[in-house]
């Protein structure tokens, strides 16, 4: 593949990091004050007028490829935007460039139909309103979805839901208008047939979002992670995407995509802490040297300059080959970057909280929050366990003799 970037991508590159400097980078701090001092469950000023800022300078609806919606970007071309804005705590949002509404967006692309497009798709485009994904359930292993205990039955002219979902996050967020929900529609159909996605608003009677979840502490606010009850929740038949029995297909059309975004903003995450951590092995002394001159530290941010670029690389490749041969084909490189993206990312940002001393671990820098960030990573898109079991499987298919 060709490693340099297209003169397109160039100059989006430019104008991204030119507005991570001039605009979100400096928005951090206000964005946490207005949380601190305003009420958490709603929308900040500052973010809401970033949203405008950068929609005014057309950096808004970057990551949909191959669509008339977005800005027509392949995974290729889009990564590297992904990972500039990976670096800032404040993430995608200012862009309309973040999880969970890009994968429902492109979801609703590919599969919804006109009305469930119109309805939702140019709203959540437009960023008047915000969505959620309602899969994960707290009674079941959910690194296996085919445990999905949730159900979306038919009755006459009505999907009735019912169950217990977690982590479906977004669903706090009062700008939150619409739940994807994954449920079982029928026990006795083959193993990926018997699940359906349907749109549920959250409004709807039977809906109710129980409380929100922390990581680590953080509440992740205004945006949040909910239990979320569904308890006999009907709509109309016509909120089925694509069709009964059809879930699994959707979701592996919406994870291909939505892992190369996590994985790049990892590494712009990543990027972000060895530059902490550099400053800091620069600017403070020890034992009247400077942090880069004492013991190993040199070799710790020679290893994550070289970690990070490697598993660049390896994202990159997994990108081009989504682009040219498909998610099917590239499933193998799909998932050794779920498992190497949060992983690198996890042990740069740990040297440089070890740079940092105590206040690597406190809120006067954001290393602490990046730490649990990409931990949680490491189960929210697949446990590395399932990850690396595909590997294996796909690579030992290689090797077996024909029958």
């Amino acid at each position: 593949m060709d490693f340099a970037y297209s003169s397109r991508v160039e100059a989006l590159r430019a104008r991204v990091v030119a507005f991570m400097h001039a605009e979100v980078f400096p928005a951090e701090e206000r964005f946490a004050q207005e949380l601190a001092q305003g009420e958490r469950w709603q929308p900040t000023r500052i973010m809401e007028l970033l949203k405008e800022r950068a929609r005014a300078e057309g950096l808004w609806n970057l990551f949909l490829p191959e669509s008339e919606f977005g800005a027509g970007l392949t995974n290729l071309e889009y990564a590297p935007l992904a990972e500039l804005m990976g670096q800032s705590m404040l993430g995608s949002e200012p862009f309309n460039c973040s999880a969970p509404d890009t994968g429902n967006m492109e979801v609703l692309v590919r599969y919804g139909s006109e009305q469930q497009k119109q309805r939702w798709l140019i709203p959540l485009l437009e960023g008047r309103i915000r969505s959620a994904f309602a899969m994960t359930e707290p009674e079941v292993a959910s690194s296996d979805a085919t445990n999905m205990r949730a159900t979306a039955m038919i009755d006459g002219q009505h999907w009735v839901i019912n169950g217990r979902k977690w982590w479906t996050s977004g669903a706090c967020d009062p700008r939150c208008e619409v739940l994807i929900f994954m449920g079982l529609t029928d026990p006795e159909a083959p193993r990926h047939q018997q699940h359906s996605m349907v749109l549920v608003p959250i409004d709807t009677p039977g809906v109710k979002v129980i409380r929100p979840l922390t990581v680590f502490g953080y509440d992740d606010a205004p945006h949040g992670h909910a239990e979320v009850v569904f308890d006999e929740v009907r709509v109309p038949l016509d909120h089925v995407i694509l069709g009964p029995g059809r879930g699994f297909e959707i979701a592996q059309g919406r994870l291909g995509p939505g892992r190369i975004h996590h994985c790049m903003r990892s590494l712009g995450m990543a990027e972000r802490a060895l530059s902490l951590a550099c400053q800091r092995a620069l600017s403070r002394q020890a034992f009247g040297k400077p942090l880069a001159r004492l013991g190993g530290n040199a070799d710790l941010i020679a290893e994550s300059r070289i970690e990070i670029d490697m598993a660049r690389l390896l994202t990159l490749r997994a990108a081009d080959m989504m682009d040219r041969l498909g998610n099917k084909v590239a499933r193998s490189e799909i998932a050794q970057i779920k498992v190497v993206a949060p992983n690198v990312a996890l042990r740069v940002i740990d040297r440089a909280i070890q740079l940092h001393g105590g206040a690597g671990v406190s809120a006067d820098t954001p290393l602490a929050y990046m730490y649990a960030m990409q931990r949680t990573l490491r189960l929210a898109d697949g446990p590395d366990e399932v990850h690396r079991a595909a590997i294996a499987k796909y690579e030992l298919e290689r090797y077996r003799a024909p029958h």
